[in-house]
């Protein structure tokens, strides 16, 4: 495990890192009795700094670091919309979703639409969820994170997969929730270090360019570069190569919430932080949290990459996934490599050790226990900790397989068109609509996944040869989103109407009595209010628009 460029004292940082991390994961539970609401959920007693900084670390993968800083020294910031778009359903996650998860004492999402809809939409959804965080969150994760390993210092695919998944999994499978997030609330200040220092270090850098202002930084880039907002004509003037159309201000503004509520406040790998927290106050304030945690990306991950542009772009030339290998190479002074290292380790071990507790919680309580009702608390949580082992060797065995596909971006947005939708739509209007029934919820589910798995089909080139959604129809796959879950609605609505009406008292506790209750519903308590931080987020992002139109 020998890189020239990673001196004996950076390699010993990363050594030790690992043994820190796998040793505060098992210290922090060593006096801990696991029953199922400890191991799964971390006894329901952790604060609102520890979910909103395991819900930040959750989400913030290897592949997001590098892919971002690529991203950045080709189209620039209007890669951070995926970034400051999520602080809007973080919002949502926190005042709409967070007070029935947190009043119904849920396990998890599916047990949710189980007390909405009925058990089909919970083995349904459960089944749905299990196969995301296998596919997505797991075995994409671990690929890149190999990948990216293999370039830094050498190793073999195979081997980083091996070692990352054995350590990761060591306190995951033995620590439960809590484990996993005490560690990624460290790895979280680790990972916003790291990738602070690499920006410090290009701003220093940029002086012996010429560059000394602002203006002179933005003529040295591509029109357009620091922007946020573009029509396809601008993006494609930015990177002609490999700019996404989808991207235009009004994808973004459509398709991002739909795949944005999917991904934050129903998927169980992000939202059982949520269900982890000590009261209603630290569950609605969590999620806004991680909410100001998400406005940093865009300078801490995306700016290096358009630093990394005006400095290096003769070295990086058109591979921009070695922008980020380049800036630390090119900028970093030894020891701070080895920090910077240990970010991307933080990083994709979080997002991991996440994905493993939930889909561990999603078979031993909606499935095994759904089928065995009366098995017992020690039990259910033997069968969570196989279930992990399990589920590791599978995410393992289906991580190797992926260098078979051309491009991990497009396999992580195809499939996350596929999932969202039809379990963005059930959610949604289930929380503000006393209308919708249980045949809804199914239909929805079934006919929006069907028509999910098409798309993805049809616009997959390993396996169609071709996208012909994208490409041929012109519809790239944020609007995909849009349109699949304007159908999924009306599926849903003309469904409802056609069956008879749930009992209202029976989903009392599921949904709000009218549209604006949860901005209105409750006496306003000033800045202790969970409405009031969501006032100021939204300013914050309100005026970083207006900076970075």
């Amino acid at each position: 495990m020998h890189n020239p460029n990673f001196s004996s004292f950076d390699m010993a940082i990363i050594f030790l890192y690992l043994a820190g991390i796998l040793g505060i994961g098992l210290w922090s539970v060593r006096k801990t009795r696991m029953s199922s609401d400890n191991y799964f959920l971390a006894g329901r007693g952790l604060p609102w700094i520890i979910v909103g900084t395991a819900l930040f670390a959750s989400n913030i993968s290897t592949i997001h670091i590098v892919g971002l800083a690529a991203a950045g020294y080709n189209e620039g910031f209007v890669w951070g919309n995926f970034e400051w778009l999520a602080v809007l359903t973080l919002i949502l996650l926190g005042l709409i979703f967070a007070p029935f998860y947190f009043k119904t004492r849920i396990s998890t999402l599916p047990e949710f639409l189980e007390k909405r809809y009925g058990k089909s939409s919970r083995t349904f959804l459960a089944v749905m969820s299990i196969f995301a965080a296998l596919f997505i969150h797991l075995g994409i994760s671990l690929y890149a994170g190999a990948e990216v390993f293999r370039s830094f210092f050498g190793i073999n695919v195979y081997t980083s997969i091996i070692v990352i998944s054995f350590i990761t999994a060591l306190y995951t499978v033995l620590g439960g929730l809590k484990a996993v997030m005490v560690t990624e609330s460290i790895q979280t200040v680790i990972l916003v270090i790291g990738a602070s220092l690499l920006t410090f270090y290009g701003i220093k850098a940029l002086p012996a360019q010429g560059i000394h202002n602002l203006i002179e930084f933005k003529s040295a880039l591509k029109g357009g570069q620091l922007s946020m907002l573009h029509s396809a004509a601008s993006i494609k003037s930015l990177s002609p190569a490999g700019a996404n159309p989808g991207l235009t201000w009004y994808a973004c503004l459509l398709g991002y919430p739909v795949l944005g509520i999917w991904y934050w406040c129903t998927d169980q790998t992000h939202v059982q932080r949520v269900l982890s927290a000590r009261s209603l106050d630290d569950a609605q304030k969590g999620p806004l949290f991680a909410g100001f945690l998400k406005l940093l990306p865009v300078f801490i991950l995306i700016l290096p990459g358009v630093i990394g542009y005006v400095l290096f772009k003769d070295i990086i030339g058109t591979n921009a996934n070695q922008t980020f290998p380049v800036l630390i190479t090119h900028l970093l002074p030894a020891g701070l490599k080895g920090i910077v290292a240990a970010a991307l380790l933080s990083a994709l071990m979080s997002v991991i050790a996440a994905a493993l507790n939930s889909s561990a919680t999603l078979i031993a309580v909606d499935i095994v226990k759904g089928l065995s009702p009366r098995m017992s608390d020690k039990k259910t949580v033997g069968i969570g900790r196989i279930s992990a082992v399990f589920v590791m060797i599978l995410a393992m065995f289906w991580s190797t397989q992926l260098g078979k596909f051309p491009s991990i971006f497009e396999a992580i947005n195809t499939i996350a068109v596929a999932i969202a939708p039809p379990i963005t739509t059930v959610f949604l209007l289930g929380v503000f609509s006393k209308r919708g029934t249980k045949q809804a919820s199914i239909i929805t589910l079934s006919v929006g996944f069907t028509l999910g798995v098409i798309s993805f089909c049809l616009d997959f080139p390993p396996l169609s040869g071709g996208k012909f959604i994208t490409d041929g129809l012109g519809i790239p796959f944020m609007m995909q989103a849009w349109w699949l879950f304007c159908i999924d609605c009306l599926i849903y609505y003309v469904i409802s109407y056609m069956t008879p009406k749930p009992d209202p008292i029976s989903i009392e506790a599921c949904t709000w009595k009218n549209p604006m209750s949860f901005l209105l519903e409750e006496k306003f308590r000033g800045i202790s209010d969970p409405r009031f931080w969501s006032g100021v987020l939204l300013l914050a992002l309100f005026i970083l628009y207006i900076l970075f139109r």
